[in-house]
């Protein structure tokens, strides 16, 4: 079970069901016209996924750099996302 947080698998998984999540949501607005917009729903999980990114460069012995960059990027994209959300 070690292994499987080491590797950064358990991470790929859940980038995985994200990636599930927003194709099943985007589907769900498309077909409905209900729903979360599309521009909200990629906001809300580009920056978890960059967090994301940045917990599995941890797990599997990254750079401070690259890590730092991810959560940099996480931080740019929750930023733009309040920023969109707050002009609503």
């Amino acid at each position: 079970m070690n292994y499987f947080f080491a590797d950064g698998s358990a991470v790929d998984m859940i980038l995985a069901l994200m990636l599930i999540e927003a194709l099943v949501l985007a589907a769900y607005r498309w077909r409905t016209r209900r729903g979360i917009a599309i521009r909200d729903l990629v906001g809300m999980l580009l920056a978890g996924a960059f967090l994301l990114l940045a917990l599995r460069a941890a797990l599997t012995g990254g750079s401070w750099s690259q890590i730092a960059v991810w959560l940099l990027a996480a931080l740019i994209a929750h930023l733009a996302d309040l920023a969109r959300r707050w002009r609503n």
